[in-house]
C-alpha cells in the first residue's frame, strides 16, 4: 500500500473514529479494515523476521500439513458467520515449538497456532473449538481494540506507517504472549468463546469443542498453566460451563466429529 493511499485511509478514519461513540467495551470505534489489514500486515512481517522466537514451518517443508489445517479454517471461514471473511486475509502459521500450548491472532486474520498445542489436543473438534476462538478474536477486532485501548490511536497510526518498528516489536511479543500486556479481557474471551460456538454449529463438529481444552487442563490440574490465548479471565471451569451452556442455547450439536487423520497430521508435524 503506497504512502499516498494509507494517508488518505488515516486522515479519513481519524475523522471516523474521534467522532463517534464509544463502544460496550469503553472502546472508541476502530481504524477501517485497511488500517487492520495493514497493522496485521505489520505485526505479521514482524514475528516471521523473527524465526528465533517464532520459528514458523516453512509451507513449502510441510505442505501436507498445511493443506490439512487450511482445509480445517475453511470450514469457520465458510460458516455464514465470519464478518470479515472477504476482507481479512485468513493467513495461517505453525509455529514449532512443542513446549507451548498457544495459538494467536493478530489484526486482519493472521492465525498462528503451536506444534505444542496440536500435539496436546486429543481430537479435530478440540482444535476447531481453538480456531474458532481465534479467529474470533481477530473478527472481533479484540486485538486492535485492546492496543488503542492501552496505548491510543496514534500508536496504531505509527504501527501501520512503519514509524515506531521498537513499539511494533513489544506489541507483536504481548499479541503472541511473550511479553507481558495486552491480555484479553473477561467480555473479549468470554465473547471470543461464544463466537466459537457459533462458528462450529454450522460445520460437522462438535460446536462446543473449545471448551475440551478447558476440561482437559482442569483433569490434569494445569488451571494455574493455561496459556495466555485462553486466559484464565473467567475461570476455566466457568468458560467450560458457559460454552456448553451456548451450545444448549443456540441448540446446536456436540457430537465430536472425532476423525482418525487427526493422529495423522500430528504425525506431519517435526517428531
Amino acid at each position: 500500500m503506497n504512502s499516498i493511499k494509507i494517508l488518505n485511509i488515516l486522515i479519513v478514519s481519524g475523522i471516523l473514529i474521534f467522532s463517534s461513540c464509544k463502544d460496550k467495551n469503553d472502546n472508541f470505534v476502530l481504524p477501517s479494515i485497511e488500517e487492520d489489514v495493514e497493522l496485521g500486515a505489520q505485526v505479521a512481517e514482524q514475528i516471521e523476521n523473527d524465526p528465533d522466537q517464532f520459528p514458523i514451518l516453512d509451507e513449502t517443508e510441510y505442505p501436507e500439513a498445511y493443506t490439512y489445517l487450511n482445509n480445517l479454517l475453511d470450514y469457520i471461514l465458510t460458516s455464514g458467520e465470519v464478518k470479515y471473511k472477504e476482507e481479512f486475509v485468513w493467513d495461517i502459521h505453525i509455529i514449532e515449538n512443542d513446549s507451548v500450548l498457544n495459538a494467536f491472532a493478530t489484526p486482519g486474520g493472521y492465525l498462528y497456532v503451536y506444534t505444542g498445542l496440536i500435539k496436546y489436543l486429543d481430537q479435530e473438534d478440540d482444535l476447531m473449538g481453538v480456531l474458532g476462538h481465534e479467529v474470533a478474536h481477530s473478527d472481533l477486532k479484540h486485538t486492535t481494540r485492546n492496543i488503542q485501548r492501552q496505548y491510543g490511536i496514534n500508536i496504531i497510526l505509527q504501527l501501520i506507517t512503519g514509524e515506531n518498528p521498537s513499539q511494533l516489536e513489544q506489541i507483536a511479543g504481548q499479541i503472541a504472549g511473550t511479553a507481558a500486556g495486552l491480555s484479553f479481557s473477561r467480555a473479549f474471551e468470554e465473547e471470543a468463546d461464544e463466537r466459537s460456538v457459533e462458528y462450529l454449529a454450522n460445520t460437522p463438529y462438535a460446536c462446543n469443542g473449545a471448551y475440551s481444552f478447558f476440561q482437559k487442563l482442569l483433569d490434569e490440574g494445569q488451571t494455574g498453566g493455561t496459556p495466555e490465548f485462553l486466559s484464565t479471565h473467567p475461570d476455566p471451569e466457568d468458560r467450560v460451563e458457559d460454552i456448553n451452556v451456548k451450545a444448549d442455547e443456540i441448540d446446536c450439536d456436540t457430537t465430536p466429529l472425532a476423525p482418525a487423520s487427526y493422529e495423522d497430521f500430528k504425525n506431519m508435524l517435526p517428531q
